[in-house]
């Protein structure tokens, strides 16, 4: 904040939601009992346009971590430059242990329970952890069935059938690999010579991982994946390259991949975390926060040359900055995993035209904007002479800041 010279009345609203929602939802279950669910929805900043995020189905969520989820996601539509705000919200539940239907009537109750606050112009949902489009769906005939009127443009990450974008399913993964495209080039880096170790093959770890080896040409030594029924994480290497098709065709809709089928096709299968020390070009954790802290970094092999987040928060600032000390390349969270809010953005101005776009077209302008917003990062790193982390800050504060200052807020 001291950088960009900001005035206290200026730093004051940043550092605080614009609005927040907590409520209950009474569900009743296929047992014919009531259970009682805590929602939460928090606006953070809409000085630059409507709110904009994702809703968590989780048995952690709480209102402290929508809230920094939030703050999360005023930085990522301002570092790619659309014109959005921030916006989270969640359920604290359990979905693996709810009924089709149980999910459905938790999906109307929590709409029925912010109708008054969400819409196009002002805040717009979006899927994010065990949310996905049919839930979108659900969310989408309460809202218009309490409205009495067809309005699109209310939640994105929807069905095809019913306004969603092509292309939506893949543009978190692809965006992350167009930044990695774009810093292996500013290293000096031929994409096709790199290996990469990846964390996470949910949908962001599968597409990574396909458009890694298929797009950038480079070989995916590992890939990290949770075990839902072991409750422990597995890494699975193959030396001569993994095959991320392969690994998708033998993973459940949860990300977990099938152990005994890796290992029949010739996988070594290690330590969950075996992933952190590969022997790699590439880092790419897509799964949780505080993968790597002070304490893990040493970890890290000195080959690494560039770590992406796909993952939200998943590097801890001591382990920032002794990455930064060390000369890897950090491509920051809310700029690497930005490619679904900024084709969610894209869904928003197909809904509002009722003309849609070709998937083609869907990737191409999405790699014009993390292209672009990529170099914003970069530019502002060389100029300012701070780490990349930093550079996104700058960026995306500075852009908030001059909005709420045009509007006459501060």
């Amino acid at each position: 904040m001291e950088i960009l010279e900001l005035d206290d009345a200026t730093h004051e609203m940043l550092r605080w939601p614009m609005r927040e929602l907590q409520f209950t939802i009474p569900v009743r279950m296929d047992d014919g009992s009531t259970r009682v669910f805590h929602g939460y929805r928090v606006q953070y900043n809409d000085a630059r346009g409507p709110a904009k995020g994702g809703l968590r189905f989780h048995p952690l969520e709480t209102m402290d971590t929508v809230r920094a989820l939030s703050a999360w996601m005023t930085w990522k539509t301002a570092v790619v430059d659309i014109p959005l705000g921030g916006g989270k919200g969640g359920v604290t539940c359990t979905p693996r242990d709810l009924s089709l239907g149980e999910k459905e009537r938790l999906s109307r109750g929590y709409i029925r329970r912010v109708a008054n606050f969400i819409g196009p112009e002002i805040d717009v949902p979006a899927p994010d952890v065990y949310t996905d489009p049919q839930v979108m769906a659900w969310m989408l005939d309460e809202y218009e069935t309490i409205q009495g009127r067809h309005v699109p443009g209310v939640i994105t990450g929807k069905p095809l059938a019913l306004g969603g974008s092509a292309g939506r399913g893949e543009a978190t993964g692809i965006g992350v690999v167009v930044t990695i495209r774009e810093a292996l080039k500013a290293l000096q880096i031929v994409s096709n010579q790199t290996t990469a170790a990846l964390q996470g093959f949910g949908n962001v770890g599968q597409a990574v991982a396909i458009h890694y080896v298929n797009k950038l040409g480079g070989k995916l030594l590992c890939v990290s994946s949770w075990d839902h029924e072991d409750k422990v994480a597995y890494t699975f290497f193959k030396e001569d390259g993994a095959d991320p098709v392969f690994l998708r065709s033998i993973t459940d809709s949860f990300g977990t991949i099938n152990k005994a089928k890796a290992l029949q096709a010739g996988y070594d299968v290690r330590d969950g975390d075996a992933w952190r020390a590969a022997e790699v070009d590439v880092l790419i954790p897509a799964a949780l926060e505080n993968m790597i802290t002070g304490h893990t970094v040493d970890e890290i092999s000195p080959r690494v040359k560039v770590l992406a987040e796909a993952a939200n928060g998943p590097t801890t600032p001591e382990a920032d900055l002794a990455l930064h000390e060390r000369g890897v390349f950090v491509i920051p969270d809310f700029l690497c995993n930005a490619g679904g809010v900024t084709v969610s953005y894209f869904e928003q101005v197909q809904n509002a035209y009722n003309f849609y776009w070709p998937e083609d077209e869907v990737h191409h302008r999405l790699d014009q904007k993390m292209t672009g917003a990529f170099h914003s990062v970069h530019d502002m790193a060389q100029r300012m002479k701070v780490h990349n982390r930093l550079a996104a800050y700058l960026v995306s504060v500075e852009r908030v800041a001059r909005a709420m200052k045009l509007r006459g807020w501060v």
